[in-house]
């Protein structure tokens, strides 16, 4: 979120003073009250902007930013009005627009004007006609022009080519002069006290922050007669403290409308008085701005605001005789249906009630032994939000729980309230949430003066407590059976995911999308080879995208998160300590503090300063134990100032526990069909040797996912000096057990042939040792055959077909022939009497072998067959045997749709 503040005395936006916009929705019933044809002449005394992200996190950004606003104008009289009315039109630009959010807050002198912005002009606001098109108000869309229609006076819409802009206007209600706030008749007794006569310095500051009225008051309180400082600036005098958590200078208070605060003036003997002030900022009748400053000693700061409220036991009844608890009014107005509004506006009446600087709610855990923060006022929200502290023990605890607590000093009594640790709050009031005697949370109110709260303000803030704990459990409870539920949906979906992949890479990737951004910033996946290998850093994501790299450099300089097998989520507070230690590094170098110069490294500053804020926030580490074995560790972090809520740490470890199965599994499915392929690549022959005068190819496809051998095989080796060795078979079946065969086939072939046997020898050896592997034994067809190249270029070949498709032979002229008669199977029966056939392929010829993948090849109950295949081979006459391999590997293919049921081989070769 960008925002702007931008007071003034002029106009500085024409629009909200011109006439209406030139193209207005309006629904009809409401004309009349929306209608307003007569020129506008409020002028603008403030204007304040801001932009808001399409997240749903913006929504209450924006509530929060409009509360502000208004409050600081004194328009608390329709804060409330002006907060719901902006909450439904930045939701419907941010959530179902899904673009940015323009917030442009208009103060007048009877009201202010809200205009809410988006980027997606051609979603088009009902045009003017039946309210019906409305809808319904449980409906989600057209809601926000429904309370437009019932809440505000006016309110339009306007369009350009690139925005949308809904605009509302909200007047004052009609209140006598002088009367913005009042308070009770009291006592005496229970007046302010003042050591003398109050004096109040009424002091004019001009446009340009000079001093152009200074009344008797502001001399006597600090000793400058009015001559000596009219003209000055006032911050020559001002002593400015710079409360923590603002960054509101004097030059810029004096800017705005409204404010009030403590600061400091030096008086003519050099002194500081400290100083309560209220300026109100006015402007003449030819229109100059000017602020009014009254200034009264700090410690009489009672005289310039609103009275003490009374203990609910003395206040005022209503009256129809009920109890007008300002709590319970403001509470039931009525209540948000939300947990997050019901405990923003909870801390908001808190704070009110008891006149306090901040206040704050935390919500316990499940099990009542942390409490969570989860809504305050006054204080870094951001900073605090989701964080967790100890309710009974150990270190950070959060005092006294379960009781109400008065702390009158924080300083005498360090770390009681560990969320108010660095903020300037001095006394604290706390009181528990309970509900049937059961802790659910903790309501405080804090001030930066000490000494501001005794046992009667805890009793009322215990009695507001009473009243609002069972309606924040309520919505608690609401709110985490809907995250249950979306949990469940969360995980349901991760496990399959998880479970469609085997490829670790993958895997590591599918877990650092399935965390970001849904349940952290960014994540660091680090994975164990080994229990003797260190953590290695394997993923890295970061919903920006160009803060991977720096956050991935960040990780890989430090130490890994040790491998505890303990489950659940623990603290690393490594990557923010070295991200801060650089930062701090990189802004010293940059300043010339080191020695160097600094034009150097400047350039490097903003993606170290980038990281360093990626990762300030919370990070936590959830160990991957797969089959009693840490495997890795998920890191999931936040940017600076930001916890993880507990329902979310649980959530990550659900899906940390399916993840790291999945990454086991993914593990040990890649180090099998390593192993497999290693094996199978060990089944198939080396690269085929050079044969003088013959052209040999060899295409190999084998059947099933992630195989690369099976029942088929093929081979051509040398024999003796001029003379090789080829063959091309086929065991029963596919898979591991027919490569098993393969294997022995492929070797003993080689075994036998060089032994000098003849080639039905080799067969008929063959076939005794497969019948020698008993049950294990598979039959096989197999041709087998010796080549030897002729000096006329010519090439003899002895063949031996055992049960094999035939080989084919096409000559130059096109025709295509058996090259050898079949013959018996091996594996089979033990006595074979087998013979070979001598065939001479002249130059051009081609020698065509294939296993029956290729020829039994189906479409339907169409076969490819013998006669299919040597028309495919007629096409092939004046290819190379590359070229012949792969038609006819193209014409198998092509000749079903199907992918190929069965392994396949072609052995090509032709003589050159």
């Amino acid at each position: 979120m960008t925002t702007g503040l931008i007071p003034g005395g002029q106009n500085p936006d024409p629009r909200p003073t011109s006439t209406l916009p030139q193209q207005r929705h309006e629904p009809d019933g409401r004309a009349a009250p929306h209608v307003d044809n007569r020129p506008r002449s409020s002028v603008i005394t403030a204007r304040a902007a801001a932009s808001f992200e399409p997240v749903g996190r913006s929504v209450a950004t924006a509530r929060s930013f409009v509360r502000d606003t208004l409050q600081g104008w004194g328009f608390a009289d329709i804060v409330d009005d002006a907060v719901v009315l902006t909450s439904e039109l930045v939701t419907n630009a941010v959530v179902h627009a899904g673009t940015h959010a323009d917030v442009l807050c208009l103060r007048t002198d009877d009201g202010i004007r809200i205009e809410v912005s988006d980027r997606y002009p051609e979603r088009e606001i009902p045009l003017q006609g039946s309210p019906a098109t409305m809808g319904s108000p449980d409906r989600e869309g057209g809601r926000g022009l429904q309370l437009c229609a019932a809440i505000a006076g006016r309110w339009g819409v306007e369009y350009t080519p690139t925005h949308k802009q809904v605009w509302f206007r909200l007047d004052l209600p009609d209140r006598p002069v002088g009367t913005r706030a009042a308070g009770p008749s009291l006592p005496s007794d229970l007046l302010p006290l003042a050591d003398s006569r109050v004096r109040v310095a009424v002091v004019q500051i001009d446009r340009v922050g000079a001093i152009s009225a200074w009344n008797e008051d502001a001399e006597e309180l600090f000793g400058y007669p009015a001559d000596q400082v009219t003209g000055k600036p006032l911050t020559d005098l001002a002593a400015w403290p710079h409360t923590p958590g603002t960054s509101t200078g004097i030059a810029e208070a004096l800017q705005l409308s409204r404010w009030e605060g403590s600061y400091g003036i030096r008086g003519a003997d050099g002194r500081v008085t400290p100083v309560y002030a209220s300026h109100l900022r006015v402007r003449d009748t030819d229109g100059d701005p000017s602020t009014v400053c009254l200034l009264v000693r700090d410690h009489e700061r009672a005289v310039l605001q609103t009275p003490l409220r009374l203990p609910s036991s003395d206040a005022s009844s209503s009256g129809d005789g009920q109890n007008a608890d300002p709590f319970e009014v403001f509470i039931g107005s009525p209540a948000p249906d939300d947990l997050d509004g019901l405990l923003q506006r909870t801390v908001e009446r808190a704070r009110d009630m008891l006149d306090g600087d901040s206040a704050f709610l935390l919500l316990a855990t499940d099990d009542e032994t942390e409490l969570e923060v989860r809504a305050s006022t006054g204080l870094p929200s951001a900073r605090q939000r989701f964080a967790r502290v100890p309710v009974e023990a150990g270190p950070g605890r959060y005092g006294s729980a379960r009781m109400p607590a008065v702390h009158e000093d924080l300083l005498a009594v360090p770390g009681a309230v560990p969320l108010l640790g660095g903020t300037g709050m001095r006394s604290v009031v706390t009181v528990p949430l309970k509900v049937e005697g059961r802790l659910t949370g903790s309501l405080g109110v804090a001030a930066e003066g000490p000494g501001r709260y005794s046992n009667e303000e805890a009793l009322r803030l215990q009695f507001a407590a009473d009243r609002i704990a069972l309606a924040v459990e309520s919505a608690r409870l609401g709110e985490l059976e809907r995250l249950r539920r979306g949990s469940l949906s969360f995980l349901v979906e991760a496990s399959d995911l998880l479970a469609g992949t085997l490829d670790r890479d993958q895997t590591l990737a599918l877990m650092a999308q399935m965390t970001v951004p849904t349940l952290a910033t960014w994540c660091a996946v680090y994975t164990i080879a080994d229990q003797a290998s260190d953590p290695y850093l394997s993923y890295v994501l970061h919903e920006d995208e160009e803060l991977i790299d720096g956050i991935k450099s960040l990780l890989s300089k430090i130490a890994p998160p040790d491998p505890v097998p303990t489950p659940g989520a623990r603290v690393w507070s490594a990557p923010g300590e070295a991200a801060h230690e650089a930062a701090l590094r990189s802004s010293m170098r940059s300043l010339g503090l080191t020695g160097g110069p600094s034009h150097q490294v400047t350039s490097g500053i903003g993606p170290t300063l980038a990281t360093a804020s990626a990762v300030g926030g919370e990070t936590v580490v959830l160990p991957l134990v797969a089959r009693n074995r840490v495997i890795g560790m998920l890191t999931l972090g936040k940017p600076t100032d930001e916890h993880f809520r507990q329902e979310i740490l649980e959530l990550a470890e659900d899906l940390s526990r399916r993840a790291a199965l999945a990454l086991d599994n993914a593990r040990l499915y890649s180090e099998r069909t390593a192993i497999s392929q290693s094996l199978q690549r060990s089944l198939l022959p080396p690269e085929l040797p050079q044969v003088d005068g013959v052209e040999v190819e060899v295409i190999y496809r084998a059947a099933g996912e992630g195989n690369e051998v099976g029942g088929d095989f093929y081979d051509v080796f040398p024999i003796s000096d001029g003379a090789y060795g080829f063959a091309i078979g086929d065991v029963c079946g596919t898979g591991p057990n027919a490569a098993a065969v393969t294997g022995l086939a492929r070797h003993a072939l080689r075994l036998l042939a060089r032994e000098g046997l003849s080639g039905p020898a080799v067969l008929e050896r063959l076939n005794s040792a497969i019948l020698d592997e008993g049950a294990r034994s598979r039959f096989l067809t197999l041709l087998y055959g010796e080549m030897r190249p002729q000096e006329d270029g010519s090439a003899e070949l002895k063949v031996v077909c055992a049960g094999h498709p035939l080989p084919l032979r096409l000559r130059q002229d096109g025709t295509v022939e058996p090259a050898a008669e079949p013959q018996p199977l091996l594996g089979v029966i033990e006595d074979l009497e087998l013979y070979e056939q001598t065939v001479t392929l002249d130059p051009g010829d081609v020698l065509l072998c294939v296993t029956d993948g290729v020829t039994e090849r189906r479409e339907g109950t169409r076969m490819l067959g013998d006669d299919g295949l040597a028309d495919v081979l007629t096409t092939c006459t004046g290819l190379t045997a590359g070229a012949v391999a792969a038609r006819i590997m193209r014409a198998v293919e092509r000749f079903a749709s199907d992918a190929p049921s069965d392994d396949m081989a072609i052995l090509a070769m032709r003589v050159a």
